[in-house]
């Protein structure tokens, strides 16, 4: 692990300091105590000199710490001859720091391993050669070669036969996935199998993992509404501390206990802690692929009480897929399927590709289709193997065979119906709709569980499809017809009853995103814009991650709560003890260290947070959707 600047600077601190109290301890227990004295004064000294340097520079700034009570702490162990006392109190200071350093250190590393994945440059076709080019040269359209090992430099799509790609860096999924001929590939993967090509399909900077970076970058300089009131709670800890000791000293008239006092608060468990349990959630979140962007919106997410979600590719799945197939002319399913699928691969249209990957789903063959004129929004009509074949809306396939218009299947609401003719007779239909999520009524139950008093489902579909796609679920509202203007008014209603979470993956919900407290977009394959404008980044696409990810931010606020409460506890305890002479200044030094490594040991443990329902062999693609019937 590279060590930065300040990082050394600790670690020689601490090195220094432990050195002059082991030499001075050596000293004083063979009858030398007035050099002992000189060598921990000297050890003391430029763990003292780096404090009030960093107090300086911190009151330049505005901000007040509890360094000001390390820093006098020694200064009066030194002033009144406790040098031992202060020798103890720079040991544990420097120790602390370093501690501080080296958790923070091991809790960013998820998030420094991802950045250091990036990579620089890309193998791509050009002339019947290849060619090494860095990634801002690649262009949509592009066929790139992904070695063996290569991390996928953009997004783009599968142009080989098939592809075999690790995401767990992305999503925290332990098993490679097999990616099909024109199956999406988000730039971050690695290729765990053989060489394959990549059609890309975004510039490198648009890319899933150029974004991830971004996000990442962000998170790491983000400061918590926690940690940033622990700075304003510094004043007022200051003045008790110092107010207790000049108690002390008033009413006794032994500057000893005023020392002990000072030494027995320093420093505060409450700037160790925070940062750590915060930082160490934000890591544990990352590594099961929900990339929260700071430790403000994790702290702000552990207290969410209304949820608000998207309807399309967030309660669903967001693309159709086939739930029947309706012979009409007594056809197997699979050969109308296969027909249809065939022509659907000369248009480009959201159904018409849902089609073609429910075949190629089946592994039906499918012949290249000709002479094809397409009818945009309508029809496409073509010759498959010798046959006429028409595809589109019921009506309009009806009208080009003469077939009665409205003699078809009834679909449910939200459903699509896909007519298919050969030959100039109606051979069947299939029925599409875009099926609720796998484990979403558990889902939501566990949202419950976690703390969540308001569900609500926001949609800009009709009423009907959402109150069937919502039916059991036990949503306390469906708003149904909202356009993007209209989501950010509920989330702005919503947020004066409790803080609010808002789940989407469109272009539409970006404003309502930035608008809720925090907001979550579907980022696998969601709108660049929605993971902008969003404060939390769910890499897997997998709506269930939410409420891991709600979990993970509860137990890590928790677990700095605990710390802080426990150490600030022990640390008044503490004072009242030495103000009252039951701890003298080393003893009192040695107290309050031992706390503060203890909250420090017990932030770390966010780093180990194991939400429930996440297993380690989950396939990383198609593993939350409804398979097609």
């Amino acid at each position: 692990m590279q060590q930065t600047t300040s990082d050394r600077l600790k670690t020689a601190l601490l090195l220094f300091s432990v050195a002059g109290l082991l030499a001075g301890l050596a000293l004083y227990f063979n009858g030398r105590s007035d050099i002992a004295s000189i060598v921990w004064f000297a050890g003391v000294a430029p763990v003292l000199a780096a404090l009030i340097i960093e107090i300086i520079r911190s009151l330049w700034q505005g901000e007040v710490g509890l360094d000001i009570v390390a820093a006098l702490s020694m200064t009066a162990a030194l002033v009144f001859g406790e040098t031992l006392a202060a020798a103890v109190v720079a040991v544990m200071y420097s120790g602390g720091t370093f501690l501080e350093s080296f958790a923070e250190g091991r809790a960013r590393r998820e998030m420094r391993d991802l950045l250091a994945r990036v990579p620089r440059t890309a193998t791509r076709y050009k002339n019947g050669g290849l060619e090494e080019v860095a990634l801002d040269a690649i262009q949509p359209g592009d066929l790139l070669l992904i070695r063996q090992g290569d991390v996928v430099p953009v997004d783009g799509t599968v142009a080989s036969e098939g592809a075999f790609v690790d995401t767990s860096a992305l999503t925290g999924e332990s098993l490679p996935a097999r990616l099909a001929r024109g199956a999406e590939a988000m730039s971050g993967a690695t290729n765990a199998g053989e060489p394959f090509d990549l059609t890309a399909t975004r510039l490198a900077e648009d890319s899933t993992y150029a974004g991830i970076v971004r996000l990442v970058e962000e998170a790491q300089r983000s400061k918590a509404p926690m940690a940033r009131l622990a700075d304003r709670w510094s004043l007022g800890f200051l003045a008790v501390t110092v107010s207790i000791a000049f108690a002390a000293w008033w009413f006794t008239g032994d500057p000893i206990r005023a020392v002990a006092v000072l030494v027995v608060a320093t420093p505060c468990p409450l700037i160790l802690a925070v940062p750590v349990a915060l930082v160490a959630g934000l890591s544990r979140a990352a590594h099961f692929g929900i990339l929260i962007k700071g430790a403000g919106p994790l702290e702000t997410m552990a207290r969410i009480g209304t949820l608000i979600l998207d309807k399309t590719g967030t309660l669903t799945d967001g693309r159709p897929q086939i739930v029947s197939i309706d012979s009409r002319d007594g056809s197997d399913g699979d050969e109308i399927l296969r027909l249809a699928a065939a022509l659907d691969q000369a248009s480009k249209h959201p159904v018409a590709q849902a089609v073609v990957a429910a075949a190629k789903a089946r592994d039906l063959a499918l012949p290249i289709p000709s002479e094809v004129t397409e009818i945009p929004g309508e029809g496409v009509i073509g010759q498959v193997e010798g046959n006429r074949v028409i595809v589109g809306g019921a009506d309009f396939v009806a009208q080009r065979i003469g077939h009665p218009e409205g003699d078809h299947p009834a679909g449910a609401a939200g459903s699509v119906l896909v007519a298919i003719a050969v030959d100039g007779k109606m051979a069947g239909y299939l029925v599409m709709a875009d099926p609720l999520r796998d484990g979403t009524d558990a889902m939501l139950a566990r949202l419950r569980r976690e703390g969540i008093t308001r569900l609500l489902l926001a949609t800009g579909d009709r009423a009907a499809v959402a109150e069937r796609i919502t039916k059991g679920l036990g949503f306390d509202s469906v708003q149904a017809g909202l356009t993007p203007d209209m989501k950010v008014e509920l989330v702005l209603e919503e947020r004066k009853s409790s803080p609010v979470m808002m789940v989407g993956d469109g272009v539409n919900d970006a404003p309502a995103l930035a608008a809720a407290d925090v907001g979550v977009a579907m980022g696998a394959r969601g709108a660049a814009a929605s993971a902008e404008a969003a404060d939390v980044v769910l890499l897997v696409d997998r709506v269930d991650r939410l409420g891991q990810g709600i979990e993970i931010a509860r137990r890590a606020r928790r677990i700095a709560v605990q710390s802080v409460v426990a150490g600030i506890g022990l640390s008044v305890a503490g004072m009242i003890a030495a103000a009252f002479g039951y701890l003298t200044p080393v003893q009192g030094a040695l107290l309050q260290e031992a706390i503060d490594v203890a909250v420090i040991l017990n932030a770390l443990r966010a780093l180990w947070i194991e939400p429930a329902g996440i297993t380690e062999n989950q396939s990383t693609f198609g593993a939350n959707r409804k398979s097609p019937v």
